[in-house]
């Protein structure tokens, strides 16, 4: 059997429906972009804004979601205080964002769904402004590369946003509050403004503080290094770089438990205790984390874990998995392809992220192609049938989404762009042989580490490293309207 599954629309699921590749995940159209948002071409910090110098990034307009973020602005650091309570269903935050604006400006937006404002401060000083159609205004002027630091004191009831997907496991974007008064969250490709003020695309990667306090006997899990725990506020830091779509909070009465993964990686369980049974299956984490490390190179971050939350989807999100219920729930390959599938995720597309949705190829297609290689060498399955089976599951999705470089805004997580590019990986593979394309793949996410590209990026990549020239191969997997032709 070449997949029994695939997922994921922060990646996502769908159950077993066979014996081939599957698949998840979107993007969308217009041509490729010349250039990657390279944090390396943006300006040095000085001062106190360069404790930030690694959150800095090049921030583009997304062709797909216009609406969601700004390229005015590179928000170097979020420090979101947060409080949850559950009886009333209540948010309370204060987030402190320092910020590089990228060109001047008579006041600030980022995106924000409507919670009360408590106050509002411009570099130590009151400030004003609101929130209309989830966007928080700020009446102050900036200007090009001077920082400025923002403080937004806000409290209200969390809302969720609808996703932008037909599919049949799709759930409502952001945060979400449980039958219990927990919370979890999951947005992909946007929702993070759900909970706190940010620049919600994919191109403005930023370093994080995150601390959550909550009642007596709950937990507060967020993506990042553990950060030590006063009382019942928990802390979390991420240092190296994360894309808003890959923060995660969950609050709840979680049990946890703490293991060890290759190269001595600090891994963190949470669950429910109704969840217990799951245990055995996430403790597999370790072994898929040494697989992939193997195959793409070390990993990329100082810790990893999984939440389990009452989702029915999956996320990659940063240092934090979090998985949807209905994963483990399913058993056997299903979680154990899930799972394997967002940890692949944490080399393609978290610490290697697209610039915009159009390229979300770059982190589905490898993902997908990982999982596919790990079933092919469990399963001992041939060459010759990977091969088919990954071309008769592009050809089905090209017929019904189109090609994987074209993705519909309104299917965001159509399986198009998973299979399309993992079987436009699996051909460069083909052509290359093993040694040459692992070799690829690792200097592609060590060499890019902490930042975003984009396909005219990964393809002067591809062809300055096997000194050929890919291009018609890549543009005709990524354009193409069917499968194109075996190559040679």
């Amino acid at each position: 059997m070449i997949v029994s599954a695939i997922l994921v629309a922060g990646c996502t699921t769908a159950p077993p429906t066979g014996s081939a590749p599957s698949t998840p995940s979107p993007e969308a159209s217009t041509p490729p972009l010349s250039a990657s948002a390279s944090p390396a071409a943006a300006p040095p910090l000085s001062g106190e804004y360069a404790a930030w110098q690694a959150g800095r990034s090049l921030p583009v307009a997304d062709p797909i979601y216009p609406e969601r973020g700004t390229d005015a602005l590179d928000v170097l650091h979020y420090d979101l205080a947060l409080r949850w309570s559950p009886s009333k269903r209540v948010l309370s935050g204060t987030a402190t964002l320092h910020i590089r604006p990228t060109r001047d400006a008579a006041s600030v937006r980022l995106d924000f769904k409507p919670y009360e404002i408590d106050s509002l401060m411009v570099d130590g000083a009151p400030a004003t402004g609101e929130v209309t159609k989830e966007k928080l205004t700020v009446a102050t002027p900036v200007a090009k590369d001077a920082p400025f630091t923002l403080v937004v004191a806000y409290h209200g009831h969390p809302m969720t946003t609808p996703m932008p997907s037909k599919r049949a496991d799709s759930h409502p974007l952001g945060l979400t509050v449980d039958a219990a008064g927990g919370l979890w969250t999951m947005q992909e490709p946007f929702g993070a403004f759900t909970w706190y003020p940010v620049n919600d695309q994919p191109s403005d990667k930023a370093l994080y503080d995150i601390s959550v306090t909550v009642p007596k006997g709950w937990s507060g899990i967020a993506g990042g290094t553990p950060a030590g725990r006063d009382g019942d506020t928990f802390r979390y830091r991420s240092t190296d770089p994360v894309a808003s779509y890959l923060t995660t909070l969950a609050v709840g009465k979680f049990e946890k438990t703490t293991a060890t993964g290759p190269h001595g990686l600090p891994l963190t369980y949470w669950y429910m205790p109704r969840d217990r049974r799951f245990l055995p299956g996430l403790k597999k984490s370790a072994k898929y984390l040494e697989w992939l490390s193997k195959k793409f190179g070390p990993y990329p971050f100082p810790t990893a874990g999984i939440v389990v939350v009452d989702g029915p989807s999956a996320m990659e999100s940063q240092q934090m998995v979090t998985l949807g219920y209905a994963i483990p729930a399913m058993g056997g390959d299903f979680f154990e392809l899930n799972t394997l599938h967002e940890f692949a995720h944490h080399w393609f597309g978290d610490t290697v992220t697209p610039n915009t949705w159009r390229d979300l190829w770059l982190n589905e297609g490898w993902a997908l192609y990982a999982q596919w290689l790990y079933q092919h060498e469990r399963d001992k399955t041939s060459d010759a049938e990977l091969d088919r089976t990954a071309r008769e599951k592009d050809a089905a999705r090209r017929r019904e989404f189109g090609p994987p470089g074209d993705p519909d805004p309104a299917e965001f997580g159509a399986s198009n762009v998973y299979i399309g590019g993992a079987a436009m990986l699996r051909e460069l593979h083909n052509t290359l042989g093993d040694e040459k394309f692992f070799a690829l793949a690792r200097a592609w996410v060590q060499e890019h580490r902490d930042t975003q590209q984009d396909r005219a990026s990964f393809t002067a990549f591809v062809n300055a490293r096997t000194g050929q020239d890919f291009t018609p191969l890549i543009d005709a997997w990524l354009d193409s309207a069917t499968t194109p032709p075996r190559r040679g």
